[in-house]
């Protein structure tokens, strides 16, 4: 597929008309679209699949296959189609802040990709540097000016303001229910060998997050849909109610219909597996809850 199909291929992906020059506008309709359209997920990595980073190739896996990814191949993803489009997009290093750590671990870790677009001043943003962000799972719906300040997206709540821990950099302050307290980013561009050692870790370590615990999320205006193993959640304006998903066509229904995720390119043998894995672990967590 050449950058033209992929342009043409991800628009239509998006639901997105081609926007011609670059806009802001344009570019809000481009990342709440992405968010809505696109899963965050890690199927790949339970069928034990791993790819080195290729942003083309991310690209075409979300036209051809109606897949997604995580932050390294979605931001990725993105921030091509958006070069495409005419953006000026660059690539940064980030450092997540999980639920489970007291301080900041700071950028060296590079455990997120991030994106800022550049040349499109406003009142509100005179700098004209957006931070845009298709990769963070139930992270922002609408661009937000890189410019210290909080800011409301239906029911989440996030802060920018200038990193403790990252000289010249900048800390994103997730909503009290996100699932990870914050990133900080270096405001240097980044490239691809910036990330490849620790996507490898994320993708295969039986250490990590990802390879320890499937999860899908699905951000839109009114809040977030995850699905953690067998456990399907939404967080919006209402009280949290989980639902559990302990039969296969449920499961596999809420991932068509819920995150847009159809899997069409598994064969019947990875439903299979997927499903075995997944089911397996909630088995496992159950009896030990």
């Amino acid at each position: 597929m050449g950058t033209d199909g992929i342009v043409e291929g991800y628009l239509r992906r998006l639901g997105v008309e081609h926007p011609g020059q670059p806009t802001l506008e344009a570019l809000h309709a481009l990342q709440t679209a992405h968010v809505e359209r696109v899963a965050y997920e890690v199927i790949d990595i339970h069928l034990g699949r791993f790819a080195r980073l290729d942003a083309r190739r991310s690209a075409e896996q979300i036209c051809r296959h109606h897949r997604g990814g995580y932050c390294y191949q979605l931001n990725g993803a993105f921030s091509l189609l958006l070069s495409q489009l005419g953006y000026d997009v660059q690539w940064h290093r980030g450092g997540v802040q999980t639920r489970g750590e007291l301080s900041a671990p700071g950028v060296a870790i590079a455990n997120h990709l991030a994106l800022t677009v550049h040349g499109l001043p406003t009142p509100q943003c005179p700098s004209g540097v957006w931070f845009v962000d298709a990769g963070l799972g139930d992270g922002i719906h609408e661009p937000l000016p890189l410019h210290e300040g909080t800011y409301e997206q239906g029911p989440m709540t996030f802060g920018l303001r200038r990193s403790e821990v990252e000289p010249g950099g900048w800390r994103f302050d997730h909503d009290p229910r996100g699932s990870f307290v914050g990133f900080d980013m270096r405001m240097a561009p980044a490239t691809v060998a910036d990330f490849q050692e620790r996507h490898e870790y994320l993708s295969t370590s039986p250490k990590s997050s990802f390879v320890r615990t499937f999860c899908v999320q699905r951000r839109d205006a009114g809040g977030v849909d995850t699905l953690t193993g067998c456990v399907l959640r939404r967080v919006d304006a209402h009280p949290d109610e989980p639902r559990t998903l302990d039969q296969r066509t449920d499961w596999f229904g809420v991932l068509a219909d819920v995150f847009r995720l159809p899997l069409l390119d598994l064969s019947p043998a990875d439903r299979d597996a997927l499903w075995r894995d997944v089911h397996t672990a909630h088995e496992s967590w159950l009896a030990t809850a």
